[in-house]
């Protein structure tokens, strides 16, 4: 508690919910304090600042707050915004699969929260450990609604956070919810196509930036190299 009122002194009260919830989107497995790392970051990039002013002291007023600010807010994107992104790239890849299965479970006649049971205890994955802490809810306090609201709150995907409110809705309003779900895993499997064309239109592009950089110089030292070494040892 006492780090959590040096936070409060330090950082605004939306900073710390900012980086607590975005903490919660890193994941079940992840060992990320929030309060820990705003104030390691704060007190490390004070520490960077006078390390530079220190070892560069002809131009380190200028290169200290240049590269502290650079410090300062790239350990929070790589921390927490780009492993989000991942995060939620690598659920979308699983989330077609582990639906899939759900609705086949569906089908069969069970209900939804015994249909997630067993899509949970055949598919091992990050998405199906979400499920499996949202079922764990639901055996203690929660109804299975106010689970998967709380689930979408851990979930950094709106594609898939927009299945678990179809799937919510249908399970308090009625309404078929196998047509629901073969609709959504249609959605996202052709966004996943079109990612993939996405990617195939850009590696002509990469490729050429490769060559430029790679192969053109080498072609120069080649055909230059040994104009170069004649002149040098004439």
């Amino acid at each position: 508690m006492k780090e959590f009122s040096l936070a409060r002194k330090i950082y605004s009260k939306k900073t710390i919910e900012k980086t607590v919830h975005k903490s919660e989107l890193l994941g079940l497995h992840s060992n990320l304090d929030p309060i820990l790392f705003l104030n390691t970051r704060l007190l490390t990039t004070i520490l960077l600042f006078f390390i530079i002013l220190y070892f560069v002291p002809d131009y380190g007023y200028l290169y200290a707050p240049f590269f502290s600010i650079i410090y300062y807010y790239g350990l929070y994107y790589f921390v927490l915004d780009y492993q989000i992104k991942k995060r939620a790239k690598k659920l979308e890849n699983e989330a077609v699969y582990f639906f899939e299965v759900l609705t086949l479970s569906v089908e069969t006649g069970r209900n939804l929260k015994s249909a997630l049971e067993i899509t949970c205890k055949n598919i091992d994955s990050e998405i199906s450990d979400e499920f499996k802490k949202t079922i764990n809810e639901v055996n203690f306090s929660k109804t299975l609604d106010e689970a998967l609201d709380s689930m979408r709150k851990r979930i950094p995907s709106d594609n898939i956070n927009n299945i678990i409110l179809n799937i919510s809705q249908t399970n308090i309003f009625g309404g078929n919810i196998i047509e629901t779900m073969y609709n959504q895993i249609d959605f996202m499997s052709d966004k996943r196509v079109q990612e993939i064309r996405g990617q195939i239109n850009k590696l002509p592009i990469k490729i050429s930036i490769i060559s430029v950089i790679f192969f053109i110089p080498l072609m120069l030292l080649l055909v230059l190299g040994p104009i170069i070494v004649s002149i040098i040892t004439g």
